[in-house]
């Protein structure tokens, strides 16, 4: 049994700074004395922990010593077999993920609802993505998980298929099957990846929805700072089980993150992780003791619509993060863009995301009683000051994925040139267009655009709905590949030759 108790690379920062050594080694503002006003504000402590790799402080990219035993007791403390630190964001995590499974035109089964991080995977391995559409909840217009009966459709119609690729939660707090999707997957001797970006704090309580890890998952990036407590950037990489290499997936991840590691970053993953195992469950009870009441007084809002627990009796879903809390503000004749901005312009509050329906509430073992009241009072008085109405706001049903004609990469690194929206129809796309709500992309890099989607990008615009992805952000213009015809060809020579 490991020791929980330890923070070896914390310890091993702050006995540097006791030590007095004097520095002629990076970075150049040599503990703040080079960077005046900044170490002013922030202190000079903060700066003192800014160090690098030195003799007691070890190496993120072939760990030894502190850093190697810190890793070992995330794994420890996630029931993983072995835990990376990550200080590039879990988007450095996924395209590792993507990229120690799959070489250039392998397969992978994908939600069409990944985050654009997995989409710069796709593109850095040259994998070919199979995607498979997660389920919409209509009420709130976002989308949920994917079923094991999607999974397993394209695992028989790809049994080349090298990974699948798994989003629980999603940004919204949804959780799909995810226990019966790794089930599936290994019955054909496939590993699963998880994106597990906002699922960090969920070993720590019984009440929270089963991790990765306790899933049965093979890989999964997590994003300590989400909801674990450490600082911005910093997240960890989990594997278990013999299907993938951990040496492999080392030097994978040593080609998408920095040498040069941020040692507040690690300090802060290490300081988490103990928090997390030796009182997490502790501060969890309070905060889902708070996003409870939370609830609780914000459904009796008239006008306002607080997803629940009956999300859960919807296809690709089986559980809620409680500490996720999405508010359909329809009924108050406000778009979630709106209450975002009521929100932080008249009562200094912040959400963690708005889209045209809803706006989502981060709770997490940093709030108190006192914040929640705040927030509560905020909602009732926006309620007060606007008449209930009926309104019609709608996300009508997506068009159908459109055709592949090129892979990602290939898109990502062919010359293109921009053309007017309306007049693209037939044309590959370079760039994605995704949609708020419901969150999923009409069209990603290498596909053909077609007249569905230009209508459909149209009727979203008249609604103000978020559309994200292209250069021009009024989607007047959408880049496109110039010589379609020989890089088609080129395709089908290089996927001709990978077969």
């Amino acid at each position: 049994m490991l020791d929980q108790t330890r923070t070896p690379v914390f310890t091993a920062i702050k006995q540097y700074i006791e030590e007095g050594v004097l520095p002629f080694h990076v970075p150049g503002h040599k503990q703040g004395r080079a960077l005046a006003e900044f170490k002013e504000y922030v202190g000079e402590r903060v700066l003192a922990m800014d160090l690098t790799c030195v003799p007691g402080l070890d190496n993120i990219c072939n760990p030894r010593d502190v850093i190697r035993e810190a890793e070992a007791l995330v794994a420890d403390a996630y029931g993983a077999d072995y835990a990376f630190f990550l200080v590039n964001g879990t988007t450095s995590g996924i395209q590792a993920m993507i990229m120690a499974v799959c070489q250039p035109g392998d397969k992978i089964i994908i939600p069409r609802n990944a985050h654009r991080s997995a989409l710069g995977g796709l593109i850095l391995s040259g994998a070919h993505p199979v995607y498979i559409e997660p389920e919409i909840n209509e009420d709130f217009g976002i989308s949920m998980g994917v079923t094991p009966e999607k999974v397993e459709r394209a695992l028989k119609e790809h049994p080349d298929a090298k990974a699948v690729f798994v989003i629980s939660p999603n940004y919204y707090g949804t959780v799909p099957p995810l226990k019966e999707i790794v089930e599936v997957a290994h019955k054909y001797d496939v590993p699963v990846l998880v994106d597990e970006a906002h699922g960090a704090h969920l070993p720590f309580h019984p009440d929270l929805p089963l991790s990765a890890m306790a899933a049965g998952a093979d890989l999964a990036a997590a994003s300590a700072h989400k909801l674990a407590g450490s600082m911005t950037q910093s997240s960890f990489l989990l594997l278990q089980g013999e299907r993938l290499d951990p040496k492999h997936v080392k030097a994978v991840l040593n080609l998408s993150q920095t040498t040069s590691p941020s040692y507040i970053l690690l300090a802060s993953l290490d300081v988490a992780r103990k928090q997390m195992v030796l009182k997490g469950r502790e501060l969890l009870e309070r905060t889902l003791e708070i996003s409870r009441w939370i609830r609780s007084r914000l459904s009796r809002i008239e006008g306002l619509n607080i997803m629940g627990e009956e999300a859960a009796t919807l296809p690709g879903c089986v559980a809620i993060d409680p500490t996720k809390i999405t508010v359909n503000v329809q009924g108050l004749g406000l778009s979630g863009y709106e209450m975002e901005a009521i929100l932080r312009r008249e009562y200094k509050i912040q959400v963690e995301l708005s889209d045209l329906y809803n706006v989502l509430l981060l709770v997490s073992i940093g709030d108190d009683w006192e914040t929640a009241g705040r927030l509560v009072a905020a909602f009732e008085d926006v309620a007060r000051r606007h008449s209930l109405k009926n309104v019609v706001k709608f996300c009508p049903p997506l068009p159908a994925i459109p055709r592949m004609a090129v892979l990602p990469r290939a898109a990502f690194y062919s010359q293109t040139r921009s053309v007017e929206l309306e007049y693209a129809e037939g044309e590959i796309s370079a760039e994605a267009i995704t949609a708020y709500p419901p969150g999923i992309p009409l069209v990603c890099p290498g596909e053909v655009i077609t007249r569905e989607i230009i209508d459909y990008v149209n009727l979203l615009k008249k609604e103000h709905a978020d559309l994200q992805g292209p250069e021009d952000p009024e989607l007047r213009f959408i880049r496109i590949l110039k010589d379609t015809v020989s890089l088609i060809e080129h395709e089908k020579v290089s996927r001709a030759g990978l077969a």
